[in-house]
């Protein structure tokens, strides 16, 4: 039997549970499992350190489920830049614009002048206004170039210019001759400026011998050949050219000395014109005196040698 062989002093083995049908399962482990008591702390009933009370379930611990604010956007402040402050139009200010002002005008208004005269006649000049202001009153007609008769510009190249046509606004052999007459005769001055030069001073300057009117002059002097010509250089001249008392220009010369348009003078008319234009307030196309008369002759001359010899080609 099998009692027979156990040692009677050994003690006996337990009995194997026999499960129960009707015993509950044992529940899962709480998850996340209760953090150990704080053995510091207090240990009330129902306390955070406190054992749970006999026979209560063990349910799992429930952590709230708390969902972060979405971050809202950077506002971005608005960039907003200081205002400066008002200046005021001072009288430096006001100097300083005045003078850039003036640099502009002394640099474009030229060049635009000149370019206008190439299209239109010069209304007046600074000569006019001076001689109105003197009661002389103003006396001018524009006549084109084509309804002047051909003996006065070529009696006004013989008198004033005979290389109008090879330079290219300055003579400079006239120049030098000039001088050496001026330094003979200082009391008696010659002039060595060309009919450009003469254009350019009759048409954009005033009246005068200083050196700041020279200057401008030479200036004009390469805009008009640049930028119009011989032929329109000689038809400003002969109209804007003083031939007497308020008198301009070759249509109202002829018109008060020989009553008759420029188209219908003669060669000695038109020596008699030219040789008053040095001082054409002082000397006289019509009975003329004995130098007046002695200069006209000599001009005619020299107006048939500038159409023999093609001196006024330029102009055709």
């Amino acid at each position: 039997m099998a009692g027979e062989d156990e040692d009677p002093g050994a003690p006996p083995e337990p009995l194997a549970p026999v499960p129960t049908p009707d015993a509950p399962p044992e529940p899962p482990p709480a998850w996340p499992p209760e953090p150990p008591a704080d053995p510091d702390g207090p240990s009330a009933p129902g306390g955070a350190g406190s054992d749970p009370a006999p026979g209560a379930p063990d349910l799992p611990l429930i952590t709230p489920l708390i969902t972060p604010e979405p971050p809202q956007p950077r506002r971005r402040e608005p960039i907003v830049s200081p205002i400066p402050p008002k200046r005021r139009f001072g009288p430096l200010r006001a100097l300083r614009w005045t003078l850039v002002g003036l640099a502009v005008l002394a640099l474009l208004g030229p060049p635009v002048a000149v370019l206008a005269y190439t299209a239109i006649p010069p209304p007046i000049t600074w000569l006019m206004i001076e001689r109105l202001f003197q009661d002389q009153g103003l006396h001018k007609h524009w006549a084109p170039l084509g309804e002047i008769d051909s003996s006065l510009p070529n009696a006004v190249i013989a008198a004033e210019d005979q290389r109008f046509c090879e330079h290219h606004g300055f003579d400079f052999q006239a120049m030098q001759s000039a001088l050496r007459a001026n330094q003979r005769h200082p009391g008696k001055l010659r002039g060595g400026s060309t009919l450009s030069q003469q254009t350019a001073k009759n048409v954009f300057l005033w009246p005068g011998r200083d050196y700041v009117r020279k200057g401008l002059e030479a200036y004009f002097t390469v805009l008009i050949e640049r930028l119009w010509g011989k032929r329109r250089i000689m038809e400003i001249y002969l109209n804007v050219v003083e031939w007497g008392p308020g008198t301009y220009g070759a249509d109202a010369a002829a018109r008060r000395y020989f009553n008759e348009s420029a188209a219908d003078l003669d060669p000695d008319e038109a020596a008699h014109l030219a040789a008053i234009l040095p001082s054409p307030l002082k000397w006289k196309a019509v009975n003329p005196g004995r130098y007046v008369q002695k200069r006209s002759r000599r001009i005619g001359g020299a107006a048939n040698a500038v159409r023999r010899d093609g001196l006024a080609a330029c102009l055709q």
